[in-house]
């Protein structure tokens, strides 16, 4: 039997880690592609068309390859926020987020030899109310600068959680259960 080619079509150290953890062996090669979007689209929308666009633009490359693409967007009273571009987009996010609910969408890409398998996850959280001090010392540690929603669920970012209702691992980047059935779906064994 041929050795399987999987590929993670992205340079999260989250994803990568999530991975990891099924002990798969993978590569990851980063995917640089636009991901602009209509701004009619809804979350889902979104998240399913960015993961399919980064995973595309590795398959494509790599046509024999089994290729995962994911993307995440955190919406909060029907606004999408994305990766905050400096301090002060961060505190307005966390700010938002404070004491309430929110929902985390992670949109999945597997494209495999064979076929394209295209899901997402919502995931609702429900944010503590954060004082001003509380988000600035999470600002401090430097964690919500290069994730959705400005802050990340697995690190410092835990402590500003209160409840959680579906797949945490979809709000760290991958919803890894759902990938794993899905991928063995596309013919992947394992």
């Amino acid at each position: 039997m041929h050795m399987q080619n999987l590929i993670l079509a992205s340079s999260s150290p989250r994803r990568k880690e999530l991975l990891e953890n099924l002990q798969l062996s993978f590569t990851t090669v980063s995917s640089d592609v636009d991901e602009s979007y209509d701004l009619s689209w809804k979350p889902d929308q979104i998240v399913m068309e960015l993961s399919h666009r980064k995973a595309m633009s590795v398959s494509e490359k790599n046509p024999n390859a089994f290729v995962i693409g994911s993307d995440t967007v955190v919406v909060v009273d029907q606004t999408i926020l994305g990766k905050p571009q400096n301090r002060e987009e961060a505190f307005k996010m966390l700010k938002k987020l404070s004491g309430r609910m929110h929902s985390v969408y992670t949109g999945v890409s597997i494209i495999a030899p064979t076929e394209v398998r295209n899901f997402f996850e919502k995931t609702d959280v429900v944010f503590w109310e954060l004082s001003d001090e509380e988000i600035i010392q999470y600002l401090d540690t430097g964690e919500p600068f290069d994730k959705a929603g400005a802050y990340g669920i697995q690190g410092f970012g835990s402590l500003l959680v209160k409840q959680i209702t579906g797949d945490y691992f979809a709000v760290v980047g991958l919803p890894v259960s759902r990938t794993f059935r899905e991928l063995k779906k596309t013919g992947y064994s394992v």
